[in-house]
């Protein structure tokens, strides 16, 4: 499968579609960018500044200051396909996230998401 159109789809385009899905459903841009922080470890700035050079996925996840180590906890069905069974690094990491904002959007609370996933890994930065 040809993941490179996905690579070079810019985060900035893709980032108020996650907020638009979760609003859609009573969240907010607020937990959107929480479940962000903690998958990346980006913070308010970093992802602000990522928006606003509009990079596109690869380097959204290049530029990542870390990949939360418990990321490869997240697994389930996107977009029909099992996570788990992504052999694509980056298009793993794409799914993880399209995984978290579905979650949220499905009504989950964020203490269950990041519960879940990353073993209440604190999203607050020391």
């Amino acid at each position: 499968m040809d993941n490179s159109r996905v690579y070079k789809m810019i985060f900035a385009s893709v980032y108020p579609l996650y907020i638009k899905k979760a609003e859609k459903k009573g969240r907010t841009k607020k937990e959107v960018d929480e479940i962000i922080y903690c998958l990346t470890d980006y913070d308010e700035t970093s992802l602000q500044l990522q928006l606003d050079n509009k990079v596109d996925f690869e380097t959204f996840f290049a530029n990542a200051p870390l990949l939360n180590p418990n990321a490869t906890n997240i697994n389930g069905v996107i977009c029909g396909y099992r996570i788990e069974d992504i052999e694509d690094e980056l298009m793993k990491k794409v799914r993880y996230l399209d995984k978290l904002i579905d979650e949220l959007a499905k009504g989950k609370t964020m203490d269950k998401i990041l519960r879940k996933y990353f073993l209440k890994i604190s999203t607050v930065k020391e």
